[in-house]
């Protein structure tokens, strides 16, 4: 089986260690040290990169010329020997993988898709989003637009609902807070806020999440319902959303969110 565990890094980082029948990758080492103290004496096969922030890449030079390994990601990346785009589908640890381009926080951003067969035949897919998708959250837009953020992000939601979802920041209490004030009549961000407070009390992360729950609790995947998109019209100065469009609701959102 394919096993998942977060490596801390930097102030709120997680490098994705993925292993699979003494095979080892990691997602977006920011740094290199964090990665070669939990290998240990294990070999390192590869390392996969979604975007181009440093906080991301910084440790692929160092992992490169200690392991000798390939780094798949965007081709405008200095250190990448293996690009990868929007489309290609490949094996990784003997498992079917699909990348898809998910422009917004960064033109580069690719989200990368690894589908695990269970015994009994059902796919698990495991999606590693860096920083478009997060826990209750989105990420910043430093590159594209509000629309092209939007359509990533749906387009994300429209895989299966037990889509195990992999972001590489752990900002799920503040991005709960936020969805709280943004639609505080439902109940399962009350929910999982609470939970998501127990849980960082005792030191656990907060991932992986799943693109059920986040349907269910992320505010920038709820642009549509009546609360969220009250809330936002609110914060444009507007007594209802009435004529507002679904990416003026979400712009509304992320801006509102920048200076929470």
């Amino acid at each position: 089986m394919l096993s998942v565990t977060p490596i801390p890094a930097l102030n709120d980082n997680y490098i994705w260690h993925l292993e699979k029948d003494g095979e080892h990758w990691v997602v977006d080492p920011g740094e290199a040290e964090p990665v070669i103290k939990t290998l240990g004496e294990a070999p390192l096969s590869g390392i996969l990169i979604t975007h181009h922030h440093y906080d991301h890449t910084g440790g692929i030079k160092t992992l490169h010329k200690h392991y000798e390994c390939p780094v798949f990601g965007p081709e405008s990346i200095k250190g990448v020997t293996n690009p990868i785009a929007d489309g290609d589908t490949f094996l990784l640890l003997g498992l079917p993988t699909e990348v898809r381009g998910i422009p917004g926080h960064t033109l580069d951003h690719l989200a990368i898709i690894l589908k695990e067969e269970s015994a009994s035949g059902s796919r698990q897919p495991h999606l590693f989003c860096g920083d478009t998708l997060f826990a209750a959250g989105c990420g910043r837009i430093f590159e594209g637009t509000p629309k092209q953020m939007l359509n990533s992000l749906q387009m994300l939601t429209k895989l299966p609902k037990h889509t195990l979802v992999y972001c590489a920041h752990e900002y799920t209490l503040n991005n709960l807070r936020f969805a709280h004030t943004v639609e505080p009549g439902n109940t399962a961000v009350s929910k999982r806020l609470a939970h998501t407070q127990t849980l960082r009390q005792s030191g656990e992360p907060t991932l992986p999440s799943s693109i059920s729950e986040e349907l269910a609790t992320n505010p920038f995947l709820r642009c549509q319902f009546p609360e969220v998109a009250q809330s936002g019209a609110h914060h444009l100065g507007r007594e209802t959303p009435e004529e507002l469009s679904e990416v003026e609701i979400f712009s509304s959102l992320r801006d509102w969110k920048d200076h929470f």
